[in-house]
């Protein structure tokens, strides 16, 4: 198995968390910026900007969420609950000795760092979402919203529902981690995902695994096999229980983030999407929402050509918009906090 070193003045640490212990990897000094990452990755998904944001005078630090990688995996379906993550980023900023920070999340990550600059705005003082743009607590109840999503064939199911019964997407992932991540990752990446005429693979036929929909192609370019035995390595170890039990709480999220129904985020902010994510393609009006949803966006970047992976399939274009929009004078008051000027 090829293995990648570590660039020098990389550091991994442990810290401990309400979750019990979150594991992170930093790179450089200065302010401070968080990297949260998605489904289904790791810290890993932003070996590409540690470097990048390091060099440009920050301290990044990418964590394993809980439920990944070396960091805790609580039994409770309901310790994955948003205000639990949210809880643990800021554990994160407290034992890394700062008082505030920059939070940047992709996919589920972006809805965590989301909630956090939402529910503490007092220790992040700024956030970026990459491919998952923000849209406001309430509404229907997820649970009841998925359900009645389907794909063009009678009774197909969204991934998200099929994601929320315990055990189930396990079983499907599980026997073969390597394999399912290597589909998962090709088909919403650009250039090896199914075309528009082709089946959705965010939706299961009938009676059949998920995987049936994903590419069997070459690996997408932006995932080397040694980037995929990273991956793999983690979930083969850990499972995949904890990662999914994110989904398992949508509901519950719903009702404890009621007070801040419709509420809008009023940091400094930035929003970066691929314009052949469907994740910017089904939440255009909550794109179009940002002026009010966003009222302090300092750039809303959608990459031509680029899938959900945003950050690895473009990683210099999205390093130099998160390195322009956290240098931006817009960011100055932000900036202020995090050094404790």
């Amino acid at each position: 198995m090829a293995r990648r070193t570590p660039p020098a003045d990389r550091t991994h640490r442990v810290v401990p968390s309400p979750a019990g212990r979150i594991h992170l990897v930093e790179q450089g000094s200065g302010p401070l910026v968080l990297l949260v990452h998605g489904f289904p990755e790791s810290w890993y998904s932003w070996r590409h900007q540690l470097p990048a944001l390091a060099a440009a005078g920050y301290r990044a630090v990418a964590v394993d969420v809980r439920g990944y990688g070396r960091s805790s995996r609580p039994d409770d379906v309901a310790a994955y609950r948003m205000l639990e993550l949210v809880e643990d980023n800021v554990a994160v900023v407290r034992a890394l000795g700062e008082e505030t920070a920059v939070i940047v999340g992709h996919d589920w990550g972006a809805n965590i760092a989301a909630h956090s600059a939402l529910v503490r705005a007092d220790v992040f003082r700024a956030a970026a979402l990459l491919s998952v743009p923000y849209t406001p607590p309430g509404g229907p109840r997820p649970s009841e919203v998925f359900a009645q999503l389907g794909g063009d064939e009678e009774c197909e199911e969204f991934y998200v529902s099929l994601f929320q019964e315990p055990g189930r997407a396990e079983a499907e992932i599980e026997p073969d981690v390597r394999g399912w991540l290597a589909g998962f990752y090709a088909a919403f990446s650009a250039g090896t995902m199914p075309g528009p005429h082709e089946p959705d693979p965010h939706f299961a036929a009938p009676g059949r695994p998920l995987r049936d929909r994903f590419p069997t192609g070459p690996l997408p370019g932006w995932l080397g096999e040694a980037d995929l035995d990273v991956y793999a390595g983690e979930f083969e170890r850990t499972g995949l229980t904890g990662a999914l039990n994110r989904y398992r709480n949508m509901d519950r999220d719903w009702e404890e983030l009621g007070r801040f129904a419709g509420a809008p985020l009023t940091q400094p902010t930035l929003f970066i999407g691929g314009a052949l994510d469907a994740s910017t393609t089904w939440l255009a009006d909550a794109i179009d929402a940002f002026p009010a949803t966003l009222p302090g966006l300092r750039g809303s970047h959608i990459l031509e050509g680029c899938g959900h992976w945003a950050q690895q399939e473009r990683p210099a274009e999205v390093n130099d918009l998160l390195t322009a929009w956290l240098a931006d004078g817009g960011l100055s008051d932000a900036n202020r906090g995090i050094r404790g000027a």
